[in-house]
């Protein structure tokens, strides 16, 4: 399975740190933010990874190179103007081969295995949801146990966590430019052709300085 990993934003919730820095970048305990989601897709056999930038990327490419550093082999697709996150899964797709692949948000932090995520290969897409936090608590998507499938309808709403796995069929219909992928899950939900799965351990949207402060410290605590 292959990889990729979203840190293409501009990170405008999170200046004046990203004013230089790049979101991915920002360090935990002296660790950038997207090294982290290295070291687990490593973790898991995940070794081809795919990551995609356009603001300030150059510093994303010197930090991280090609790799080898954490054993795995990185790709870059860049972005001269940000396609949003479904323009710049689809633009990448050369790259990331014929077999559903991992898709993670560069921005989040999340303690799962990411060899325990899998999906029936009926489905186009397979979300990871997490409890909704404080910022959100309205949730996303409703996940009926019975079946695994994911809907917008439902009292009991969780949250994307920014962790899923997508087929190439799902980007079927879609073309080169900009668009987000929220209005594509939406469409393939209606049509019973996403799945997901709970993961309650630690997740967090590191989107503003606050919650990085908070992150730090659990880090440091722990």
């Amino acid at each position: 399975m292959k990889a990729m990993i979203l840190a293409a934003g501009r990170g405008e919730r999170m200046r004046p740190l990203t004013d230089k820095t790049p979101k991915p970048l920002l360090k935990i305990n002296h660790k950038p933010l997207i090294t982290y989601h290295i070291e687990r897709l490593a973790a898991a056999n995940i070794s081809d990874i795919v990551i995609n930038h356009a603001w300030l990327g150059e510093q994303i490419v010197e930090t991280l190179g090609d790799g080898k550093k954490w054993g795995v082999n990185i790709h870059y697709s860049a972005e001269t103007d940000v396609l949003e996150t479904g323009g710049g899964i689809f633009k990448a797709l050369p790259l990331l081969g014929d077999d559903p692949f991992l898709v993670v948000n560069a921005d989040v932090w999340c303690d799962l295995d990411y060899s325990r995520i899998e999906m029936d290969l009926k489905y186009d897409a397979h979300l990871v949801l997490v409890n909704n936090p404080e910022h959100h608590v309205t949730g996303d998507f409703h996940l009926e146990e019975a079946t695994h499938l994911l809907s917008e309808q439902g009292s009991t709403k969780k949250t994307y966590s920014g962790i899923g796995l997508y087929t190439r069929r799902f980007f079927d219909d879609c073309k080169e430019g900009r668009f987000p992928l929220a209005p594509l899950l939406r469409q393939k939900m209606q049509a019973q052709k996403v799945s997901g799965q709970f993961y309650s351990g630690l997740w967090m949207d590191i989107g503003t300085p606050e919650r990085l402060k908070i992150l730090q410290q659990r880090m440091l605590e722990s």
